[in-house]
């Protein structure tokens, strides 16, 4: 496995740990996006593999894009990136097994939209809003990426998120179905591996038509 990403294994499910440390912000770069492809190849040679639980660091889910690192490329290379990092997302929803996002943090962006690939979402209770501030910054999202949004919310938080960049703290998140459930900080994880344990007796698993056609159209770039 190459990159960022770093796997524990907690029986038959993958923790898959985004952060380099505790206070990383933890923003979609090269690095975090070879990292987690790595991590998705690696995972898919191992059998007794049951769920995949993603967590951040302690002050961030995910906060977006390296926004400088982005703005110092290429046209070509932006470009590259990001349709690759739809790739991603669109693998997310494409795995064999469930995945659930543990946000541990702030989901912001990027992050928010990594987020929404998981099958399912826990909070933390204490700490964290979800955001897609990119009507604020002038950034329309991508068709692919509109589809996952509308694919995992409902059509009036959908259109809050997406036209206003309304931030959701945790429990407005939970109120909202953004996220399942939320829980305190020292229980996240577990309470994570509980919920993809119990996606994974559904196996194999049926994603809403909506879920697949968001899929094939992050894939197609």
């Amino acid at each position: 496995m190459k990159g960022r990403a770093r796997v524990e294994w907690r029986d038959d499910v993958a923790i898959l740990w985004l952060a380099r440390d505790p206070q990383d912000e933890v923003r979609f770069d090269r690095e975090l996006l070879e990292g987690l492809d790595s991590a998705l190849d690696d995972l898919a040679r191992e059998p007794g593999l049951r769920g995949i639980v993603s967590v951040g660091s302690d002050r961030f889910f995910s906060n977006g894009y390296d926004l400088d690192w982005l703005a110092s490329l290429e046209r070509e290379a932006r470009r590259d990136f990001i349709r690759d990092q739809q790739a991603l997302l669109a693998r997310f929803l494409e795995l064999a097994v469930p995945a659930v996002a543990a946000i541990s943090g702030h989901a912001i962006g990027a992050g928010a939209l990594f987020a929404l690939a998981h099958d399912e979402r826990v909070a933390r209770i204490d700490r964290g809003f979800f955001c897609l501030p990119e009507i604020d910054a002038g950034i329309p999202l991508r068709r692919g990426m509109m589809a996952l949004v509308k694919a995992r919310l409902r059509r009036s938080v959908a259109r809050d998120a997406v036209l206003t960049g309304r931030r959701y703290p945790s429990v407005d998140a939970e109120a909202a179905g953004i996220v399942q459930a939320c829980h305190p900080a020292e229980e996240l994880v577990g309470r994570a591996c509980e919920r993809v344990r119990s996606l994974a007796r559904s196996l194999p698993l049926e994603r809403a038509p909506a879920v697949r056609q968001a899929a094939r159209q992050l894939a197609a770039g």
